[in-house]
């Protein structure tokens, strides 16, 4: 009898301390506020209501073709999961997108580079998606093999501004990015912490911009374009793209 007890009192023990069955694994994204891990790839009806829309829906490459292209080139849907090997080129949405929020989880392996952009204008006189729209750094920012600035690290407005926390998983692990385009100002979510934020219309964005490479380009000039994915040459993956027009 006395066994049975302790074993009773070994059990909630550990139900307690939240390493039983019930517990999270520790590859799963760090939701931001509001959205749910019930089922991928899919609207609640909450977000019917409030206007989102999904962008991946889980099955195909819908709705998104290479970037200057026709198709999506070497991607792939896996396991409800929008991915490439790597060397495949970018991506871009059929669709031109003005002031939105935007929910996208990823996964990077070690080493891994990536972004995600938006207001990109896609035009044979801009061979890269980085010569129009601004992107949403996505790198291993431990393991990468070379030295990152700081406005190279994940969350930052890539070579324009930092992130003000790093809040990433490590490579392997999902990760939730949001992003809120809202007449030029624009703020940066990752895994539930708000992390970067700017007004695209305002001085000192304009002279950062300056002062990057971007400079000579016709970089964030646009207020409406199309949402982008970088094949940087290695793995990636996407999976709950969704977007709410504002």
């Amino acid at each position: 009898m006395y066994i049975k007890y302790l074993g009773i009192i070994a059990a909630l023990a550990l139900l307690a301390s939240g390493c039983g069955p019930s517990s999270v694994d520790s590859g799963d994204v760090k939701q931001a506020s509001g959205s749910s891990t019930s089922q991928h790839n899919a609207l609640s009806e909450k977000e019917k209501e409030d206007g989102w829309e999904l962008l991946f829906d889980g099955k195909s490459t819908r709705g998104w073709h290479a970037y200057l292209g026709s198709d999506s080139l070497g991607w792939e849907v896996k396991d409800g999961v929008l991915m490439t090997p790597g060397k495949q080129g970018d991506i871009v949405t059929d669709q031109d997108f003005e002031n939105f929020e935007l929910l996208v989880e990823w996964k990077i392996e070690e080493q891994g580079n990536s972004g995600i952009f938006y207001h990109v204008v896609e035009q044979p006189e801009y061979p890269r998606m980085y010569e129009t729209g601004p992107e949403f750094q996505i790198i291993d920012d431990h393991n990468y093999p070379q030295e990152l600035m700081e406005n190279q690290k994940t969350g930052s407005n890539s070579d324009v501004k930092a992130a003000s926390v790093s809040a990433s998983n490590p490579p392997g692990n999902w990760n939730q990015t949001r992003i809120r385009v809202d007449q030029g100002k624009v703020v940066f979510w990752l895994n539930g912490q708000q992390i970067n934020d700017y007004d695209m219309e305002s001085a000192e964005w304009q002279a950062m911009v300056a002062g990057s490479k971007f400079a000579p380009m016709d970089y964030a000039k646009v207020r409406s374009g199309k949402i982008g994915l970088q094949d940087h040459g290695g793995p990636v993956a996407f999976r709950n793209i969704k977007i709410r027009p504002l």
